[in-house]
C-alpha cells in the first residue's frame, strides 16, 4: 500500500521563539518517526504548494488574510499570548492549507490509499476570522470546502486533545460536512460540549466526545463502535479528512490525557474503513512531545496504509466509560430536544 507524505523542512521556518511548544523541532520528530520505523518503501513524498487566494477565500474573508500577512510583512509577533506570527508565517500558513489541497488532488487521481501532511503552524483552532491557539488558517476546513465546491460530502474527525472549536464553528450551519472531535474536557479552548450537535439546518453533523484526563483508547474506541462509526455510517461521507492531534499522549506536556501511539493506530484503523479506499487525508495538529509525534505519526501512516504498527501497546482502563455513556446521553437528548 502507498501512502502520500509531505514533511517539508520549509514547514521549520515558522518561527515560535524560544520555548514555545509548537515548535520547529515537530517536522524533524515527524520524520524521525517515518524512518525510524522503516516506512520508507510505503510512502510517495510529494513537495508543498501554496494554497490560492481563491481557495483560502471559501473559508476565511479577505479582511483575515490580509491581517496576517500584513502582521508577518511587519516583522510579525504575538497576536494573542499564545499565537505567534514570525516573517514567513503568512507565506507557511497558506502553504500549509495548500499541501492538504494538493494531497486531495492526488488522491483523486487514485495515486495511493490515504495521504498525511505534516506542516506548521497548525489550523483547527482558527474560525473564519479569528487566529487563536496557534492557528493562522484552518487548513481542514480549506480543504473540506474545497470537497464541498465539487459536491462532496466531508467528515472530519478530530482527535486532538483539544477541542477544533475553529473547525467546528465554520461548519456548525453546513449539513455536507460533520465534525467529530474527542478532546480533554475541560481544558482550552472550552468548547466543544455533547449537546452541540449543529444549527438546525446541520443538526447531528457536530459530533463531540469529551473525555475526562486520564482517559485510555479502550473508550476511545468503544465509542467508536457504539457512537461515532455509527454516526459516519448514516451521515455517508465520500471523504474523510483527519486532524491528527498528538497532544493526548499520556507524555504530551500540554494535555492530561493516557494516550498510546498504538491507540493512534487502532483509531486511524476504525475509522479509515468508514469512506472509500484512497479517501482520506490526514493533517497533523498539535503534539508537543517529541519522541511521541515520532511514534504517533509512524503509527497513522502504517494504518493509512492498512498495517497496525503499534509502537507502543494500546491502553485500557482509566476513567472514561461514564463519559462515554453520558455523550451518547446528552446528544441523544440535545437532538430530540430540537
Amino acid at each position: 500500500m502507498t501512502v502520500l507524505c509531505s514533511c517539508d523542512v520549509v514547514f521549520k521556518e515558522h518561527d515560535t521563539g524560544v520555548g514555545h511548544p509548537e515548535r520547529p523541532a515537530r517536522i524533524d520528530a515527524v520524520a524521525a518517526g517515518l524512518r525510524n520505523h522503516h516506512l520508507g518503501d510505503m510512502l510517495l513524498p510529494f513537495q508543498p504548494r501554496a494554497a490560492t487566494d481563491d481557495e483560502l477565500l471559501r473559508v476565511h474573508p479577505r479582511s483575515h488574510i490580509a491581517t496576517i500577512e500584513r502582521f508577518a510583512a511587519g516583522g510579525g509577533g504575538h497576536l494573542d499570548v499564545d499565537t505567534v506570527v514570525s516573517e514567513r508565517s503568512a507565506e507557511l500558513a497558506r502553504l500549509g492549507s495548500g499541501t492538504l489541497l494538493e494531497a486531495l488532488d492526488r488522491l483523486s487521481d487514485g495515486v495511493a490509499t490515504g495521504a498525511f501532511v505534516a506542516v506548521r503552524p497548525p489550523g483547527h483552532h482558527a474560525t473564519a476570522d479569528v487566529a487563536m491557539g496557534f492557528c493562522l488558517y484552518n487548513h481542514v476546513a480549506v480543504a473540506a470546502s474545497e470537497l464541498r465546491s465539487r459536491g462532496e460530502r466531508v467528515v472530519v474527525v478530530d482527535f486532538d486533545g483539544h477541542h477544533g472549536n475553529g473547525t467546528q464553528d465554520i461548519f456548525w450551519d453546513d449539513p455536507g460536512v460533520m465534525y467529530v472531535s474527542w478532546h480533554q474536557s475541560p481544558h482550552y479552548p472550552n468548547s466543544g460540549r455533547a449537546d452541540e450537535c449543529g444549527s438546525d439546518r446541520a443538526l447531528g453533523t457536530t459530533l463531540n466526545v469529551p473525555v475526562p484526563a486520564g482517559v485510555t483508547g479502550e473508550h476511545y474506541r468503544r465509542s467508536i463502535e457504539d457512537l461515532v462509526g455509527p454516526a459516519i455510517e448514516e451521515f455517508e461521507p465520500d471523504w474523510m479528512l483527519v486532524s491528527a492531534g498528538f497532544d493526548g499522549h499520556r507524555a504530551d506536556p500540554l494535555c492530561d490525557l493516557a494516550l498510546s501511539s498504538g491507540d493512534i493506530a487502532d483509531v486511524v484503523l476504525d475509522l479509515k474503513g468508514l469512506v472509500g479506499k484512497g479517501r482520506v487525508a490526514a493533517l497533523m495538529e498539535g503534539g508537543y512531545d517529541l519522541g511521541a509525534v515520532s511514534d504517533c505519526s509512524a503509527a497513522l501512516v502504517a494504518a493509512l496504509g492498512g498495517l497496525r504498527l503499534h509502537p507502543e501497546p494500546p491502553t485500557s482502563g482509566g476513567p472514561g466509560a461514564v463519559f462515554v455513556e453520558s455523550a451518547i446521553d446528552r446528544r441523544h437528548r440535545a437532538m430530540d430536544d430540537r
